[in-house]
C-alpha cells in the first residue's frame, strides 16, 4: 500500500470516473486502474463498484477512504512540520472567512500577516460558515475566521474581539429620534432588511430579535427578495430609504455617516464574538503563531478585545 495509492482512490471516489480520476493525479488511465485494482487484491475487498455509466463506492470502500483522507492528511503534516523545523515558513496558507466579516478584517490582516510572515502565500475565500467548517475539517482550510459559537470536534478555537451590532437607517427619516430607541418593539413595524438563509449573521440578528420575523411583518416578503444579498446590498437599499437594518459595528465606517444614521440598539445590547478556528492536529505552530499576532494587531475601533 502507497500513499499513491490511497490519492488515487480518493480521486475516484470524488470523480466517480476512472478518467477523470487520472486526469486529476496527472497519471494515465491505466496507471491508476492498475494501482487501484492492486491495493484492492491486497485488501481483499473490493473498493468499487463498476458499471458501465457509474462508479459506486462500496460501504468498505467508503470506510477505508475516510482513513486514507486522514493518513494522506497526517503525512503532509509531517512533511510541514519537517519543513517549519528548519525554519522554512514558505509553504502556502488557506483562510477563509464568513462573507460578514473578510471584507472588512482582510484588508488589515493580509498586510499585518505578510509585514510577519513575507514568504507564506496566502490563499485565502470567503464562505458561509458551515462550508468552511467542512473544509477545515478535511484539510481544504488552515484556518478559519468566523463567529463564536462554533462547536466542532478535534477544532480549536481562539476568541479575537467582541463586536456589538448597531441600527441603520436612512439620514431625514421620522425614526431618528431618541424616543424610537427605548424599545425595540418600537421598529416591529419597519421594513427590516437582513441577510438571506445561510449567513450566521443573520441567525444571530434573528436570535436577538425574534419579532423580526414575525409573519405579521410588512418586511418578511422583501426579506425573501434579499435572500443571498450581502451587507454592501443592504448598505446602499437602507440608505436609499427602503428599510433599515441591523449591521456587526466593524462593517460601519466613517464614509457611512453621510449615508445612514447609525445608532445604539436598546439593552440587552446584541454582539458577536470574532475568533478564529483551526485542527488540533494542524502541526504549524509558527505560523499560527505569527497569524494570531497579525490578527490581535488589527484595530477595529468599535470593538473590545477577547483576549
Amino acid at each position: 500500500m502507497t500513499l499513491n495509492e490511497l490519492r488515487y482512490i480518493l480521486a475516484v471516489n470524488q470523480e466517480k470516473h476512472f478518467r477523470k480520476a487520472a486526469e486529476k493525479c496527472f497519471v494515465s488511465q491505466p496507471t491508476l486502474s492498475v494501482a487501484v485494482k492492486k491495493l484492492e487484491e491486497e485488501l481483499g475487498v473490493c473498493l468499487f463498484e463498476r458499471h458501465k455509466h457509474e462508479i459506486l463506492t462500496t460501504p468498505i470502500g467508503q470506510k477505508v477512504i475516510e482513513l486514507s483522507e486522514e493518513i494522506l492528511k497526517l503525512s503532509k503534516n509531517i512533511k510541514e512540520l519537517a519543513k517549519e523545523y528548519q525554519g522554512d515558513l514558505s509553504a502556502e496558507l488557506k483562510i477563509g472567512a464568513i462573507y460578514t466579516i473578510a471584507p472588512y478584517l482582510f484588508p488589515k490582516l493580509i498586510p499585518n500577516f505578510h509585514a510577519l510572515a513575507p514568504n507564506v502565500p496566502l490563499i485565502i475565500e470567503e464562505n458561509y460558515t458551515h462550508i468552511l467548517a467542512e473544509k477545515l475539517k478535511t484539510g481544504e482550510l488552515d484556518i478559519a475566521i468566523l463567529s463564536l459559537p462554533f462547536d466542532e470536534p478535534n477544532i480549536e478555537t481562539f476568541s479575537l474581539y467582541e463586536e456589538p451590532f448597531k441600527l441603520i437607517f436612512p439620514k431625514e427619516t421620522k425614526t431618528d429620534k431618541e424616543s424610537y430607541l427605548k424599545s425595540i418593539d418600537q421598529i416591529q413595524n419597519e421594513t427590516i432588511l437582513l441577510l438571506g438563509a445561510g449567513h450566521c449573521f443573520r441567525d444571530q440578528v434573528v436570535e436577538s430579535f425574534p419579532h423580526l420575523l414575525n409573519p405579521n411583518q410588512k418586511s418578511n416578503q422583501l426579506q425573501k427578495t434579499f435572500e443571498g444579498s450581502s451587507l454592501e446590498t443592504i448598505r446602499y437599499m437602507v440608505a436609499s430609504g427602503v428599510g433599515i437594518s441591523i449591521f456587526p459595528c466593524s462593517t460601519l465606517s466613517e464614509r457611512d455617516e453621510s449615508l445612514l444614521t447609525i445608532k445604539e440598539l436598546p439593552n440587552p445590547k446584541p454582539s458577536r464574538i470574532v475568533a478564529l478556528a483551526w485542527r488540533k492536529s494542524f502541526p504549524r505552530v509558527k505560523v499560527l503563531a505569527l497569524f494570531k499576532q497579525a490578527a490581535l494587531a488589527v484595530n477595529v475601533s468599535c470593538t473590545k478585545k477577547s483576549n
